[in-house]
């Protein structure tokens, strides 16, 4: 034979505390509707007994309403203000148009919110992604003149760059016509170089240079500590 479940404090506690969450959101006081409850039970002649058989709850249900203990539902207040012939919004003692109100500012506000982290969000996007353009194009910069500074002279492209050989810097200059000027180094330095020099062919006798310097640095002896 199956029986009946009665109910557990915790689902007791769910309805009540949903109860007290109804109210709460629309900023009733419980010990004040409970008053209310009493003073229109009174003043409709009617005994706790009574007024429990029309709303469909127990006495004791009524006495804990009107001593603040608890609070009836949205349905059970919706019952007590037919029988007692009044709005809900008295019974309350809440103005119901107020917590509307209060519920549209406070949506306004937070899409105001919402609105204002979108800008930020945006301004911080614009502002990243013109920090990367000016990062990428110095970088395009930069790697255009690692190498050498390129420039013009009677339509002959001339390059010059600079080799590093120990504590010695070396300045060279080549162009395409078989130019060719040294700075900082010596007579037998200059000659070798002029022999690699490639007339018509730039990148050919610049790559020549730096491979000479490579080699020349790699023949430096270690110094000692």
């Amino acid at each position: 034979m199956l029986r009946k479940r009665a109910a557990f404090p915790s689902q007791i506690g769910r309805v009540f505390s949903l109860a007290m969450i109804e109210f709460i959101a629309k900023g009733v006081d419980f010990m004040e509707l409970g008053k209310q409850i009493y003073e229109l039970r009174k003043k409709a002649n009617l005994s706790q007994e009574q007024l429990a058989e029309k709303v469909g709850v127990s006495r004791q249900t009524i006495s804990k309403w009107e001593l603040g203990e608890t609070a009836p539902d949205i349905k059970q207040a919706q019952i007590l203000s037919q029988i007692f012939n009044i709005s809900l919004d008295e019974l309350t003692g809440n103005d119901t148009k107020g917590v509307i109100y209060e519920k549209v500012s406070n949506t306004e506000r937070l899409a105001g919110t919402v609105i204002r982290i979108l800008k930020a969000l945006g301004i911080f996007f614009i502002a990243f992604v013109i920090v990367s353009v000016i990062i990428f194009v110095i970088s395009i910069i930069a790697f255009s003149n690692l190498r050498e500074e390129v420039s013009f002279e009677n339509n002959v492209e001339k390059v010059t760059f600079t080799e590093v050989v120990g504590e010695e810097t070396y300045t060279i200059t080549i162009g395409s016509d078989g130019y060719f000027e040294g700075i900082g180094m010596s007579d037998e330095i200059k000659e070798d170089l002029m022999e690699l020099i490639v007339v018509g062919d730039l990148p050919k006798s610049e790559d020549n240079i730096v491979d000479y310097f490579i080699k020349l640095r790699e023949g430096l002896p270690e110094k000692s500590p």
